[in-house]
């Protein structure tokens, strides 16, 4: 896998030396940017004062949690596989999250359900670039691309995408990371063991909490050396990535082991199939009322940014939620 050249020695040593609050304060300053809330009220002492840059926006995520509504543009997504598939249709579906509170629309070409197949370059960009096209001219609300593949994320970037999610945490395709620092974009690297063909073949882990942090260490220093703005990268566990519903459950249980750096977590668990295994029920209705309880515990336990299917109810719960972590003393 091909290295990228180290960022500039002054700003990482001083990155380094400073503590993690205070050296994203002080890169704020010398970008010129301002938090989206000049009085941060930290809704709970696990999450500082926590602060995410995207594009030319710095959201203090310690104060208001991030819905981030899920767009899938494809025939075979698990839960919504095809309902979405023509442009149009997922540009009408994008529009109403954002009018339900959603503040992210992650808009993705290619199934990554376990079992699914890769999609060609060339189908994932017809899918998705008209979406985030007309997405970015009728609504200000931040794009995202779910891909693993620098040259979809590259023409989504240019279609007005702000933020790349890719699942395989930057290890997929060399040219990510450099991609990624070349157009300041958000970065959120995902924890996934195998891939989307063999992931929940038996997986395995000594110590699954361990092990993910570890990773989020070792692909932060990755993105640093490639000239990636730190207060841009955001990491996700991958719940139901590789994991058994044990796994899920200590990743979610122990959040506060998985902090990198002091970053944004990124937490998926609407509609997995992990819920339907805890409820019983094979109804993919039935898995709502526990993900949005689970965003709520979430939100409590240090969780930043929510990806979800529903957002309406997940946007109460967590606004609910953190009302009552602001009284918490």
């Amino acid at each position: 896998m091909a290295l990228c050249r180290r960022a500039t020695a002054s700003n990482t040593r001083q990155e380094r030396l400073d503590p993690p609050s205070l050296a994203t304060a002080r890169q704020a300053e010398r970008s010129g940017y301002t938090s989206n809330n000049p009085r941060p009220v930290i809704v709970s002492p696990m999450m500082g004062g926590r602060l995410w840059k995207i594009g030319d926006r710095i959201f203090d995520v310690s104060r208001q949690g991030l819905i981030m509504g899920i767009l899938n543009v494809t025939p075979d997504s698990f839960s919504d596989g095809g309902k979405f598939f023509t442009a149009e249709k997922a540009v009408e579906h994008g529009l109403r999250m954002a009018a339900e509170g959603a503040q992210i629309i992650d808009v993705g070409g290619e199934s990554t359900r376990p079992g699914a197949e890769s999609v060609a370059a060339e189908e994932e960009l017809s899918r998705v670039i008209p979406v985030i096209e007309e997405l970015h001219a009728r609504s200000d609300t931040t794009i995202s691309i779910d891909t693993s593949k620098a040259q979809v994320a590259r023409a989504a970037i240019q279609a007005g995408a702000s933020i790349v999610n890719d699942v395989t945490g930057g290890r997929g395709d060399d040219k990510m990371m450099p991609l990624v620092a070349e157009n300041k974009s958000a970065f959120i690297m995902m924890h996934m063991q195998g891939n989307p063909q063999t992931m929940q073949v038996e997986p395995r882990y000594d110590d699954v909490v361990s092990e993910v942090a570890d990773f989020f260490r070792q692909q932060y220093a990755r993105a640093i050396e490639c000239g990636i703005d730190p207060m841009a990268i955001a990491f996700d566990p991958g719940i139901g990535f590789g994991k058994t519903l044990e796994h899920n459950l200590e990743l979610l249980a122990q959040l506060d082991r998985l902090r990198a750096h002091d970053r944004p977590l990124v937490v998926g668990i609407s509609r997995k199939s992990f819920l339907a295994k805890m409820t019983g029920s094979s109804e993919i209705s039935d898995r709502l009322a526990p993900a949005v309880g689970l965003t709520s515990l979430s939100r409590a336990r240090g969780a930043d940014v929510f990806r979800v299917h529903d957002v309406k109810e997940n946007v109460n719960a967590l606004r609910v939620t953190e009302a009552v972590l602001q009284k918490t003393k």
